[in-house]
Order: structure tokens, then sequence, then C-alpha cells
């Protein structure tokens, strides 16, 4: 019997060895990424940087992560269903050595995903160029294993167009970032609109997404809002504290398969504005980048400095790529936090226009 819903303690590549054989839809994994950072980072005004030095992220040298990269894989491999899928994200640090690994027991590339981020942490040494994206491996076990692609589910999450495999999102932060005692919970915190593509491009409503990795417990408290089982593996007691905390608080919105797909009751920007949820001349943020603001025009249009355009139009000229507006653009609610507008949508959408 699987564990679902639960957080199990423990190393993941012993507390797979527990679960049942081809026993999972779907595994997402945030490995630590070996970054073997050798001296503190600071900034120009010599503010230390708040970089990834955790104990868990430390490993004696490559042959050793080869190995660790190899075992939870491997491990994953067998649980992992045959028309399952498996996503992996990383930087240049460890991407390659694990796309390598991948690739040598057997699982087949569907995809690489570039996650371009919005909102980079600047190189202030200023010797190289800005770290600006990770890099998500989607594979299968076998190149003639059948998968789940909900491809009208992505196109609607982009505006009615075929979704690329390069994904313009922000990094975790504001309200979404976790804190205790006013320090970051976790160092790599990933955002849940990064969580919501993935569970939504490669799951059905009802299927069992894991996590071995689960940290803060991103993946489940998506899986859950989503309607989708989760099963979490995490080692770290504080993690768990707060992942569990976390999910708790989170209202599960059961969905059916089309849901996001093609039967999705489409909601124009216009609607939230004649809804009263938002009004003419009430300021948007881009990104959570408030030096990025444009004003609520009639019509549904948005006003960025000399130009007026709809909220994916206006998206796409910032951000210099095709922009699905909903995801990016934030407005200010009644607590004076930053919301992202996708939450007026689904809140029409449970009150289709007559």
């Amino acid at each position: 019997m699987l564990p679902f819903d639960q957080i199990m303690a423990g190393d993941c590549i012993d507390v797979l060895a527990t679960l049942p054989e081809k026993s999972v839809d779907l595994i997402f994994a945030d490995p630590p990424y070996n970054m073997q950072l050798q001296q503190d980072l600071y900034r120009p005004n010599l503010s230390k940087v708040d970089a990834v030095d955790d104990e868990w992220d430390q490993f004696a040298d490559v042959a050793a992560y080869d190995a660790f990269t190899r075992a939870w894989l491997t491990a994953c491999r067998r649980v992992l269903k045959d028309n399952g899928t498996l996503w992996v994200i990383g930087t240049y640090h460890n991407i390659h050595r694990v796309g390598a690994i991948l690739m040598d027991l057997g699982y087949w590339i569907i995809n690489e995903i570039i996650w371009q981020k919005s909102n980079p942490m600047p190189n202030f040494r200023g010797v190289r160029f800005t770290n600006a994206h990770e890099t998500l491996i989607w594979v299968k076990k076998d190149a003639k294993a059948r998968y789940t692609f909900n491809y009208h589910a992505m196109k609607e999450l982009n505006g009615g167009k075929q979704m690329r495999s390069d994904w313009h999102l922000p990094v975790c932060s504001g309200g979404e970032r976790i804190h205790v005692n006013g320090i970051k919970a976790h160092s790599t915190q990933k955002p849940e609109a990064l969580l919501e593509r993935v569970i939504l491009a490669s799951s059905k409503p009802g299927d069992v997404v894991l996590d071995p990795f689960f940290g803060t417990g991103t993946t489940g408290a998506v899986a859950k809002r989503l309607g989708r089982r989760w099963i979490g593996i995490e080692r770290e007691a504080d993690y768990i504290r707060v992942a569990q905390a976390r999910i708790d608080a989170v209202q599960a919105q059961p969905v059916s398969a089309d849901t996001a797909g093609r039967n999705a009751p489409r909601v124009p920007f216009k609607r939230v504005i004649d809804a009263g949820l938002l009004g003419i001349g009430q300021t948007l943020v881009f990104d959570r980048d408030e030096n990025r603001i444009a004003f609520i025009q009639g019509e549904g249009m948005l006003q960025y400095r000399e130009r007026r355009g709809s909220i994916h139009q206006i998206g796409k000229l910032i951000s210099g790529a095709p922009c699905n507006g909903w995801e990016h653009w934030y407005y200010v609610d009644a607590r004076g936090d930053l919301r992202p507008i996708d939450d007026l949508r689904k809140q029409l959408r449970d009150q289709p226009s007559t």
C-alpha cells in the first residue's frame, strides 16, 4: 500500500526501496546540485550573499556525486510505472552529468526545458555571464513507452499557443518564499508556477506524484491543489515541519482531466475588470518587479510607458519572449500583498458567465 499524501522521513534511496515496484505515475526530482562553493560570496556593498552552502549539497568529489545520482535514479526507475515519467532539474554544476547517467540507465529523453528566470541573482563578481536559467530534463522509461502529455492544458496555459521548451518564470520570492524566524526556510525553494506546469503537463487527476527531495513541499502543495495524490521523501526534520504545515494549509481543488485543457472556460482579462475584481487605472506589476508596472485601461488593455496592448502583448514586450500574461502579472490585494492575476481567473472559472 502506498503512503498517499505523506512525507516519508529518511534518505531517498533507502525509502524508495520500501515502495512497491511500478507504483508511481510521475516523479519530480530537485536533487543536490553539487555546487562546491570554495568561498563566501559578497555583493559590491560587502553584504554576504545567501548562497547554497548547505551540508546536503556537499560531496567528497565528482565521483561520489555520480555514484549518488546513479543510485537514486536507479531507485526511481524501479518505482516508476512503465507509462510514467520523471523530471529532474539542475544547473550547469550537475545537469550534464545527470543527463548522461539518465541515458546510461535506459531512460529516454522527451524534452529538455529551459527555465528562464525573469529575476535572476546577478553575478556580483562580474567575471562571467549571469546564470539566468536552470534546466529540466523530462524522461520516460524507454523509447517505446507511452506516457501522459496534456498538450491542450499547456496550450491553455500559454494563452492559446503551443507551449515551447523555454519557460519564462520568476524565481520564488516575495510572499511565496517561506521564511522561519526571518531566514529562508530552504535555499533552493522552487516557485509553484514551475511545478504547476510540470504536474499539469505530465499527470492526470488522481495520479501519484512523488518527490524524492521534498524540501519545503512545493511539489506536494501543488499536487494537492491540482487533485493529485503525492508522496514526499525528505531527510531533514526542519524541512519536514515546514512542508507539512504548508501542505496542511492548502485547499484541495479536485479537477477533471480537462480543467486546464481544451474544455476549460476561457476567461478574457476584460471579464476580470467587468466583474469588479480589478479596476481601470489600477497598477499591475510584472514578475513582482516594481520597476516594471503597467496601468489597466479600458477593454482589458494595459498601458506600459508609451505602449498599449493585452496582458500577453505587453508581457512579451517586457520579457522579449512569448508570454502568458496570466502567469506574470501581479496585483496588490487588500492586505498589500502581490498576488498573481491568475488567481482572479481561477475565481471566475467557478462562476461561468451567462
